[in-house]
Protein backbone atom coordinates (compact mmCIF):
# COMPACT_ATOMS: atom_id res chain seq x y z
CA UNK A 1 0.00 0.00 0.00
CA UNK A 2 1.21 3.68 -0.91
CA UNK A 3 0.67 6.64 0.81
CA UNK A 4 -2.06 9.84 -0.77
CA UNK A 5 -0.57 11.54 -3.95
CA UNK A 6 -0.87 14.72 -2.48
CA UNK A 7 1.30 15.58 0.80
CA UNK A 8 -1.69 17.83 1.96
CA UNK A 9 -3.52 14.52 2.33
CA UNK A 10 -1.08 13.05 3.99
CA UNK A 11 -1.37 15.71 6.78
CA UNK A 12 -4.93 15.92 6.23
CA UNK A 13 -5.18 12.19 6.80
CA UNK A 14 -3.20 12.34 10.27
CA UNK A 15 -5.33 15.50 11.50
CA UNK A 16 -8.49 13.41 11.02
CA UNK A 17 -6.85 10.22 12.84
CA UNK A 18 -5.58 12.48 15.51
CA UNK A 19 -8.92 14.20 16.10
CA UNK A 20 -11.09 10.61 15.86
CA UNK A 21 -8.86 7.76 17.47
CA UNK A 22 -6.82 10.54 20.26
CA UNK A 23 -9.09 13.40 20.57
CA UNK A 24 -6.41 15.58 19.75
CA UNK A 25 -7.49 19.18 21.01
CA UNK A 26 -8.14 21.91 18.25
CA UNK A 27 -4.75 24.07 19.35
CA UNK A 28 -3.00 20.88 19.17
CA UNK A 29 -4.19 19.88 15.99
CA UNK A 30 -3.87 23.97 14.51
CA UNK A 31 0.02 23.40 15.75
CA UNK A 32 0.13 20.35 14.01
CA UNK A 33 -1.47 21.26 10.79
CA UNK A 34 1.63 24.94 10.91
CA UNK A 35 4.56 22.42 11.75
CA UNK A 36 3.89 20.00 8.94
CA UNK A 37 2.65 22.34 6.38
CA UNK A 38 5.86 24.19 6.65
CA UNK A 39 7.96 21.62 6.48
CA UNK A 40 5.95 20.43 3.60
CA UNK A 41 6.91 23.51 1.63
CA UNK A 42 10.64 22.93 2.65
CA UNK A 43 10.26 19.54 1.15
CA UNK A 44 8.82 20.60 -2.21
CA UNK A 45 11.04 23.46 -2.51
CA UNK A 46 14.11 20.95 -2.15
CA UNK A 47 12.73 17.93 -4.26
CA UNK A 48 11.50 15.62 -1.82
CA UNK A 49 7.62 14.01 -0.81
CA UNK A 50 6.76 12.93 2.35
CA UNK A 51 6.65 9.35 0.84
CA UNK A 52 10.05 9.16 -0.29
CA UNK A 53 12.30 11.80 2.16
CA UNK A 54 15.20 9.70 4.39
CA UNK A 55 16.14 10.35 7.24
CA UNK A 56 19.27 12.93 6.09
CA UNK A 57 16.39 15.14 4.60
CA UNK A 58 14.46 15.63 7.92
CA UNK A 59 17.99 16.46 9.34
CA UNK A 60 18.48 19.15 6.63
CA UNK A 61 14.93 20.43 7.41
CA UNK A 62 16.08 21.05 11.30
CA UNK A 63 19.40 22.50 10.47
CA UNK A 64 17.63 24.95 8.08
CA UNK A 65 15.21 25.81 10.59
CA UNK A 66 18.19 26.49 13.12
CA UNK A 67 19.74 28.57 10.83
CA UNK A 68 16.34 30.24 10.24
CA UNK A 69 16.69 31.22 14.11
CA UNK A 70 14.11 28.78 15.48
CA UNK A 71 14.01 28.72 19.16
CA UNK A 72 15.07 25.28 20.40
CA UNK A 73 11.35 24.88 21.96
CA UNK A 74 9.92 25.48 18.40
CA UNK A 75 12.24 23.26 16.65
CA UNK A 76 11.49 20.35 19.24
CA UNK A 77 8.28 20.85 18.17
CA UNK A 78 8.22 20.79 15.05
CA UNK A 79 10.26 17.99 14.98
CA UNK A 80 7.85 16.38 17.54
CA UNK A 81 4.94 16.54 14.80
CA UNK A 82 6.97 15.40 11.76
CA UNK A 83 7.53 11.87 14.17
CA UNK A 84 4.03 12.21 14.44
CA UNK A 85 3.42 11.89 11.04
CA UNK A 86 5.98 9.25 10.09
CA UNK A 87 4.49 6.83 12.70
CA UNK A 88 1.25 7.13 11.46
CA UNK A 89 2.10 6.83 8.03
CA UNK A 90 4.52 3.77 8.57
CA UNK A 91 1.50 2.08 11.02
CA UNK A 92 -0.77 2.87 8.12
CA UNK A 93 1.12 1.20 5.69
CA UNK A 94 1.87 4.72 3.98
CA UNK A 95 5.66 3.37 3.79
CA UNK A 96 8.24 0.61 4.84
CA UNK A 97 10.27 2.36 7.21
CA UNK A 98 10.07 5.70 9.56
CA UNK A 99 12.76 8.42 8.48
CA UNK A 100 11.93 10.11 11.82
CA UNK A 101 12.71 6.83 14.37
CA UNK A 102 15.80 7.48 15.13
CA UNK A 103 16.39 11.13 14.74
CA UNK A 104 16.86 12.84 18.16
CA UNK A 105 15.77 16.56 18.61
CA UNK A 106 17.37 19.77 20.34
CA UNK A 107 15.24 18.77 23.63
CA UNK A 108 13.35 21.58 25.51
CA UNK A 109 15.45 23.49 27.52
CA UNK A 110 14.49 23.67 31.91
CA UNK A 111 14.36 27.04 32.43
CA UNK A 112 12.53 28.06 35.18
CA UNK A 113 9.03 29.66 33.86
CA UNK A 114 8.54 33.26 35.10
CA UNK A 115 6.03 34.05 37.58
CA UNK A 116 4.98 37.28 39.61
CA UNK A 117 5.55 38.00 43.50
CA UNK A 118 1.82 37.46 45.70
CA UNK A 119 2.18 41.51 45.93
CA UNK A 120 1.85 41.98 42.33
CA UNK A 121 -0.98 39.48 41.74
CA UNK A 122 -3.22 41.36 44.40
CA UNK A 123 -2.13 44.27 42.21
CA UNK A 124 -3.83 42.95 39.05
CA UNK A 125 -6.72 41.30 41.03
CA UNK A 126 -7.41 45.01 42.28
CA UNK A 127 -7.25 46.39 38.63
CA UNK A 128 -9.56 43.96 37.85
CA UNK A 129 -12.09 44.55 40.13
CA UNK A 130 -11.67 48.56 39.17
CA UNK A 131 -11.94 48.08 35.51
CA UNK A 132 -15.18 50.18 34.58
CA UNK A 133 -18.02 48.57 32.71
CA UNK A 134 -16.46 44.96 32.56
CA UNK A 135 -15.30 44.48 35.78
CA UNK A 136 -17.33 41.93 37.31
CA UNK A 137 -16.73 39.88 34.35
CA UNK A 138 -12.44 40.16 34.26
CA UNK A 139 -12.44 39.52 38.23
CA UNK A 140 -14.25 36.45 37.83
CA UNK A 141 -11.63 35.68 35.03
CA UNK A 142 -8.62 36.92 36.87
CA UNK A 143 -9.71 35.04 40.68
CA UNK A 144 -10.50 32.25 38.49
CA UNK A 145 -6.96 31.77 36.75
CA UNK A 146 -5.08 32.25 39.49
CA UNK A 147 -7.20 30.40 42.36
CA UNK A 148 -7.12 27.37 39.93
CA UNK A 149 -4.31 27.74 37.48
CA UNK A 150 -6.17 26.92 34.30
CA UNK A 151 -5.14 27.02 30.51
CA UNK A 152 -6.59 30.25 29.16
CA UNK A 153 -8.34 27.99 26.81
CA UNK A 154 -9.33 26.00 29.33
CA UNK A 155 -10.62 29.29 31.37
CA UNK A 156 -12.20 31.20 28.12
CA UNK A 157 -14.24 27.60 27.31
CA UNK A 158 -16.05 27.17 30.76
CA UNK A 159 -19.41 26.21 30.30
CA UNK A 160 -21.53 27.75 32.41
CA UNK A 161 -23.34 24.57 33.60
CA UNK A 162 -19.66 24.11 35.46
CA UNK A 163 -20.60 26.75 37.38
CA UNK A 164 -24.51 26.11 38.53
CA UNK A 165 -24.96 25.60 41.73
CA UNK A 166 -22.28 27.75 44.01
CA UNK A 167 -20.02 25.11 43.27
CA UNK A 168 -17.09 24.30 45.55
CA UNK A 169 -14.70 22.81 42.85
CA UNK A 170 -14.69 23.14 38.80
CA UNK A 171 -14.71 20.28 36.08
CA UNK A 172 -12.10 21.03 33.68
CA UNK A 173 -11.73 20.01 29.90
CA UNK A 174 -7.92 19.82 29.39
CA UNK A 175 -5.58 18.70 26.53
CA UNK A 176 -6.61 15.52 24.73
CA UNK A 177 -10.42 15.81 26.33
CA UNK A 178 -8.99 14.90 29.84
CA UNK A 179 -11.36 15.89 32.59
CA UNK A 180 -9.91 17.21 35.94
CA UNK A 181 -11.68 18.78 39.00
CA UNK A 182 -10.09 22.05 40.42
CA UNK A 183 -10.49 23.25 43.91
CA UNK A 184 -12.11 27.09 43.71
CA UNK A 185 -10.83 29.76 46.63
CA UNK A 186 -13.21 31.51 48.82
CA UNK A 187 -12.79 34.63 46.80
CA UNK A 188 -13.15 33.02 43.51
CA UNK A 189 -16.31 31.31 44.36
CA UNK A 190 -17.58 35.05 45.13
CA UNK A 191 -16.44 36.57 42.18
CA UNK A 192 -17.86 33.44 40.56
CA UNK A 193 -21.29 34.08 42.17
CA UNK A 194 -21.26 37.58 41.16
CA UNK A 195 -20.45 37.47 37.78
CA UNK A 196 -22.92 34.99 36.99
CA UNK A 197 -25.74 36.61 38.21
CA UNK A 198 -24.41 39.40 36.13
CA UNK A 199 -24.25 37.04 33.27
CA UNK A 200 -27.65 35.86 32.96
CA UNK A 201 -29.78 39.06 33.53
CA UNK A 202 -27.39 40.43 30.49
CA UNK A 203 -28.43 36.66 28.66
CA UNK A 204 -32.23 36.96 29.70
CA UNK A 205 -32.38 40.68 27.40
CA UNK A 206 -30.48 39.22 24.98
CA UNK A 207 -32.93 36.42 24.34
CA UNK A 208 -35.96 38.74 25.06
CA UNK A 209 -34.38 40.43 21.49
CA UNK A 210 -33.85 36.80 19.60
CA UNK A 211 -30.38 35.77 20.65
CA UNK A 212 -30.11 32.44 21.53
CA UNK A 213 -28.73 31.64 25.32
CA UNK A 214 -25.20 31.00 25.25
CA UNK A 215 -23.81 27.44 26.60
CA UNK A 216 -20.36 29.30 27.99
CA UNK A 217 -19.68 31.08 31.31
CA UNK A 218 -17.51 34.00 29.27
CA UNK A 219 -20.08 34.13 26.22
CA UNK A 220 -19.31 36.42 23.25
CA UNK A 221 -20.93 37.17 19.72
CA UNK A 222 -17.61 36.14 17.60
CA UNK A 223 -17.62 32.16 15.93
CA UNK A 224 -16.31 30.64 18.72
CA UNK A 225 -19.22 31.94 21.02
CA UNK A 226 -16.99 32.34 23.86
CA UNK A 227 -14.36 34.56 25.36
CA UNK A 228 -11.17 34.13 23.14
CA UNK A 229 -7.43 33.67 23.98
CA UNK A 230 -6.59 36.77 22.29
CA UNK A 231 -8.90 39.12 23.91
CA UNK A 232 -7.78 37.78 27.18
CA UNK A 233 -4.30 38.14 26.27
CA UNK A 234 -5.31 41.42 25.55
CA UNK A 235 -7.20 42.31 28.59
CA UNK A 236 -4.53 41.35 31.34
CA UNK A 237 -1.53 43.48 29.10
CA UNK A 238 -3.88 46.31 29.93
CA UNK A 239 -4.78 44.75 33.48
CA UNK A 240 -0.85 45.29 33.86
CA UNK A 241 -0.49 48.43 32.97
CA UNK A 242 -3.38 49.45 35.33
CA UNK A 243 -1.81 47.85 38.01
CA UNK A 244 1.89 48.76 37.73
CA UNK A 245 3.14 45.91 36.89
CA UNK A 246 5.56 45.23 33.59
CA UNK A 247 3.07 44.13 30.72
CA UNK A 248 6.05 42.22 29.54
CA UNK A 249 6.14 40.32 32.62
CA UNK A 250 2.36 39.55 32.70
CA UNK A 251 0.44 36.88 30.35
CA UNK A 252 -2.10 33.85 31.22
CA UNK A 253 0.45 31.50 31.77
CA UNK A 254 2.98 33.45 34.15
CA UNK A 255 -0.69 33.51 36.51
CA UNK A 256 -0.77 29.41 36.01
CA UNK A 257 2.88 29.62 37.08
CA UNK A 258 2.25 31.91 39.91
CA UNK A 259 -0.18 29.59 41.36
CA UNK A 260 1.72 26.37 40.75
CA UNK A 261 4.68 28.61 42.31
CA UNK A 262 2.68 30.00 45.59
CA UNK A 263 1.23 26.91 46.04
CA UNK A 264 4.24 24.93 46.57
CA UNK A 265 5.94 27.75 48.24
CA UNK A 266 3.01 27.39 50.65
CA UNK A 267 3.15 23.59 51.21
CA UNK A 268 1.47 21.93 48.78
CA UNK A 269 2.46 18.07 47.49
CA UNK A 270 3.45 18.48 44.13
CA UNK A 271 1.48 15.52 43.26
CA UNK A 272 -1.53 17.68 44.16
CA UNK A 273 -0.13 20.51 42.10
CA UNK A 274 0.46 17.83 38.98
CA UNK A 275 -3.00 16.92 38.96
CA UNK A 276 -4.60 20.51 39.38
CA UNK A 277 -2.19 22.09 36.41
CA UNK A 278 -3.23 18.88 34.58
CA UNK A 279 0.10 17.64 33.85
CA UNK A 280 0.22 14.11 32.73
CA UNK A 281 3.79 13.32 33.77
CA UNK A 282 4.86 15.15 37.50
CA UNK A 283 8.57 15.26 35.33
CA UNK A 284 7.05 18.33 33.87
CA UNK A 285 5.14 19.68 37.08
CA UNK A 286 9.05 19.36 38.66
CA UNK A 287 10.29 22.47 37.25
CA UNK A 288 8.92 24.30 40.14
CA UNK A 289 10.92 22.24 42.50
CA UNK A 290 13.31 25.34 42.51
CA UNK A 291 10.41 26.96 44.91
CA UNK A 292 11.07 23.60 46.90
CA UNK A 293 15.15 24.01 47.16
CA UNK A 294 15.16 27.55 48.54
CA UNK A 295 12.30 26.74 51.59
CA UNK A 296 14.76 24.24 52.55
CA UNK A 297 17.54 26.59 52.04
CA UNK A 298 15.79 29.15 54.25
CA UNK A 299 14.93 26.45 56.65
CA UNK A 300 18.18 25.42 57.14
CA UNK A 301 19.86 28.47 57.58
CA UNK A 302 17.20 29.59 60.81
CA UNK A 303 17.42 26.52 62.04
CA UNK A 304 20.92 24.66 61.61
CA UNK A 305 22.74 25.19 64.37
CA UNK A 306 26.19 26.34 62.59
CA UNK A 307 23.92 28.07 60.15
CA UNK A 308 23.46 31.96 59.63
CA UNK A 309 21.00 33.05 62.04
CA UNK A 310 20.43 29.85 64.40
CA UNK A 311 24.05 30.09 64.86
CA UNK A 312 24.00 33.84 66.19
CA UNK A 313 20.62 33.24 68.24
CA UNK A 314 23.30 30.11 69.76
CA UNK A 315 25.83 32.74 70.59
CA UNK A 316 23.32 34.98 72.52
CA UNK A 317 22.42 32.86 74.85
Amino acid sequence: MTGPAHQSDWIEGFLAAQAAELNAAKNTLLSYGRDLKDFSGWLTRNGWEFGAVPQEAIESYLIACEAEGLVKTTRARRLSSIKQLFRFAFEEGWRDTNPALKIKGPGRSRSLPGTLSLEEVERLLAAARASGREDLRNTCLMELLYATGMRVSELVGLPVAAARGNPKMLLVRGKGGKERMVPLSGPAREALAVWLRARDEAEAVAVKKGYPASRFLFPSTGKDGHLTRHHFYVLIKNLAVAAGVSPSRVTPHTLRHAFATHLLAGGADLRAIQTMLGHADVTTTEIYTHVLEERLRDLVIENHPLAGGASKTRAKS
